[in-house]
């Protein structure tokens, strides 16, 4: 694959997928910060502009840093997302931010962090981190994949064009907004990762079969995701999902290779505005994904909302005992 970002780790990206038995991933961020008073999330892009304030910036990289700390004494490979999630052309202009390299900058920022991790900077790599359009855990507000294209391609592009590693498309509810966000990605010649939220029965939030929109996505686009994933659900659903995955399609098995779970295993319903946090001891979530990279082979994992640097902790203490080093 040609680097047509600048980037000197975007082919390596794809060949670490390859060989490395477990890749981990950062847990919670936008959830922890939300918790921290002190740092108030903007109502449209959240923590996007944390960059541009001392204050901000300053408990953002105290994040990442929790997470690259644990990965480095594991010597694990780690990804770590840039904070565009919800850094698209509307939002931006929404939060008057649309005048900044906003997406751009948000890779630089995370960059400028992995430079400080000497030899070790090699095995991080930045996701350039994008979502749906709408709700996460509404799928009726999903765009149609034509439109999605035409709406993701602007970011897409601009994530593309900064020293991101590859692109990744989280939280995705549906099939259509994955499918088009995919159709945009393709073009960039970067390697990109979608990831989902599913239901116990193996469907999208949208009821699309997790093996239908995989086979559906990989014949669409002339370039296929590298991976997929599943975030923001407990492993028991992911372990679910991916029995009634399988047993429809055996190929799945191969494209959905990571999870980063939330410690609660509450539907995406009943976490919706939920308050209280819910969560379970780091030992346990670390237990339940242990035995997904056992049964499945499930490789990237991390954690989503409800984790912090215990729970990856004790995932990479686990996972890492477990997995032979690549050769």
């Amino acid at each position: 694959m040609r680097d047509t970002t600048g980037s000197k780790t975007v082919g390596r990206f794809a060949e670490c997928v390859r060989r490395s038995p477990v890749i981990l991933t950062e847990g919670a961020v936008i959830e922890r910060l939300r918790r921290d008073a002190d740092v108030p999330l903007d109502p449209f892009v959240l923590h996007a502009g944390f960059i541009y304030d001392e204050r901000g910036s300053g408990a953002l990289e105290a994040l990442y840093r929790q997470y690259l700390e644990i990965g480095r004494a594991a010597d694990l490979p780690m990804i770590v997302g840039t904070p565009t999630w919800r850094a698209n052309p509307i939002r931006l202009r929404q939060a008057g931010l649309d005048g900044r390299d906003v997406n751009g900058d948000g890779v630089r920022f995370v960059d400028s962090i992995r430079r400080e991790y000497g030899s070790y900077a090699a095995k991080i790599f930045i996701g350039g981190l994008l979502g749906c359009r709408g709700d996460a855990y509404r799928p009726a507000e999903g765009l149609p994949a034509d439109e999605a294209a035409a709406f993701h391609r602007t970011q897409v592009k601009a994530l593309a064009a900064s020293q991101v590693d590859f692109l990744f498309a989280a939280t995705l509810p549906t099939a259509a907004e994955a499918r088009g966000i995919a159709l945009a990605a393709a073009d960039c010649r970067v390697p990109y990762v979608l990831s989902f939220v599913v239901r116990r029965d193996g469907t999208l939030l949208d009821g699309t079969p997790l093996h239908e929109a995989v086979a559906g996505i990989d014949a669409a686009v002339g370039s296929p995701p590298l991976f997929y994933m599943v975030n923001c659900v407990h492993p028991s659903i992911f372990g679910e999902a991916m029995v009634s995955a399988i047993s429809r399609s055996p190929r799945v098995a191969g494209r959905v290779i990571g999870l980063q779970a939330n410690t609660s295993s509450k539907s995406p319903e009943q976490l919706d505005g939920l308050t209280a946090l819910d969560a379970e001891p780091p030992e346990a979530l670390a237990e339940s994904i242990l035995r997904l990279h056992l049964l499945f082979g499930t490789k990237v994992l991390g954690g989503c909302c409800g984790t912090d640097h215990r729970h990856i902790e004790q995932i990479a203490r686990r996972i890492g005992k477990s997995a032979p080093r690549p050769s």
